[in-house]
């Protein structure tokens, strides 16, 4: 992702996504993952967080490093089967606990069960939903190293946009598997889940049988490693192609994986030094990571769409949205980390709209200034050369592509044959149609 920076704008849009990108392994993949993983275990073992998270780097450690990507993507395939295995045993046992979903409406407040929340909701108001989440959505899901990894990894662009679309499909499932029971572990349990984080390990203890607890434990300790091993492996990746290789051209491929394993092992302890403070932006874990990543993704996100878009963007109008977008972004992190640890001393109307301004709408507002300021500085400064855009916009996407040999053996693009494309199609459809529907149906 850093190279297709790069290639559209210019070496210091590169460096910004692929520094970018390390920045938010620390904060939003590494502490949270560890974190959830504490969480869990606390509750069902009595582990404490030093000794889950020595447990958990260790052993996902050992099987990244011994077989790369390949045993990545073989284990979190493995690791989803659990899970979902898991996850749905106990959302059926909690059902039938409940009296049914029928039964369980009646137990709870009605807003539960609607998704569309008033402009004015705290967490997540519906404009915040609908025009906050999917700059969220872009970063994450079709700019992060750590998704599209998989997606370049593919046999062929058919197969490439076949799992994307099938990992649409999974993305359903935690309405049903991480919702549903949260939902179940309030109507059930009020005292025990007072704070949210709980309500799924309480489930767990309180819910399912000896076996099935060690059946869903395993569930979420493969979904945990399966996070970091993916989370190691790109790590890895990024700090060596993006800033080692260009430092030292001549490195062997002994001292990249080297250098990339240090790299890694200094990332998770400064992940796990980072742990403590995530209850200083939200007591809830889910939108405290949602939080982070709405300071993180509307430069980037703003960076690619319009791009690809627009052939007439250059590097400088890129870099400067990058910075804008990173000072907004940091300026939000500090002062609400500091107002919370500081009890909310602040009383600046300028800081207090800062702070207090909705975590998605800021991401609207973020995103909007990033994109101003990359079409404007863009305007004032030179075009890009036509010929260094070939295949990166939608206007050239079909300008031949000049290609830098990098050690491997090449191999023409496997295109996507009329039969896939016809079946990709429908089942685009398809999940489109589920998405709407269930809006419609928890509207």
């Amino acid at each position: 992702m850093p190279e297709f920076l790069e290639r559209r704008f210019n070496r210091q849009c590169a460096v910004y996504l692929a520094a970018i990108s390390i920045i938010a392994y620390i904060f939003t993949k590494i502490s949270v993952q560890l974190y959830a993983a504490s969480v869990v275990l606390e509750r069902v073992a009595g582990w404490s967080l030093w000794k889950t998270a020595v447990v958990l780097v260790i052993a996902t450690g050992i099987y990244t490093v011994a077989g790369g990507l390949a045993a990545v993507i073989y284990t979190d395939t493995v690791q989803t089967l659990i899970l979902i295995t898991g996850a749905v045993a106990l959302t059926i046992i909690g059902l039938g606990r409940v009296g049914g979903l029928a039964h369980l409406r009646t137990m709870v407040p009605p807003e539960y069960f609607h998704m569309m929340k008033p402009a004015s909701d705290a967490n997540f108001p519906w404009t915040g939903i609908f025009f906050g989440a999917p700059i969220l959505g872009i970063w994450y899901w079709c700019t992060d190293q750590v998704i599209v990894q998989r997606v370049l990894s593919a046999r062929d662009e058919g197969h490439a946009k076949a799992g994307t679309i099938f990992a649409g499909f999974l993305k359903i499932l935690p309405v049903f598997m991480l919702v549903l029971p949260g939902i179940i572990a309030f109507a059930l349990f009020p005292e025990q889940v007072k704070k949210p984080d709980f309500a799924y390990p309480t489930l767990v203890l309180n819910l399912l049988p000896v076996g099935l607890v060690g059946l869903v434990m395993a569930a979420l300790l493969a979904a945990v490693m399966g996070a970091m091993s993916s989370v190691f492996n790109s790590a890895s990746t990024l700090v060596t192609l993006d800033f080692y290789k260009k430092l030292r051209p001549q490195a062997s491929e002994k001292q990249l994986v080297n250098f990339g394993r240090v790299a890694t092992g200094m990332m998770v302890v400064l992940g796990l030094l980072w742990v403590p403070f995530i209850h200083y932006i939200s007591s809830q874990l889910y939108i405290y990571l949602q939080s982070v990543q709405a300071y993180i993704s509307p430069p980037i996100s703003a960076c690619f769409i319009l791009g690809i878009l627009w052939p007439r963007l250059n590097g400088s109008g890129a870099i400067a949205s990058l910075m804008t977008g990173f000072v907004l972004g940091a300026t939000r992190f500090i002062l609400e980390i500091a107002d919370r640890a500081s009890g909310g001393r602040f009383a600046s109307p300028a800081v207090r709209w800062l702070i207090d301004m909705n975590f998605l709408h800021y991401a609207i507002f973020m995103f909007v200034v990033c994109a101003v300021v990359l079409i404007a500085i863009s305007m004032i400064t030179p075009a890009p050369d036509r010929k260094r855009l070939a295949g990166l916009t939608f206007a050239t996407v079909d300008d031949k592509m000049e290609t830098v040999a990098v050690g491997i053996p090449q191999r023409k693009p496997a295109h996507e044959t009329p039969a896939e494309h016809a079946v990709n199609v429908v089942f685009s459809l398809l999940l489109l149609a589920t998405v709407v529907g269930l809006w419609i149906y928890f509207r």
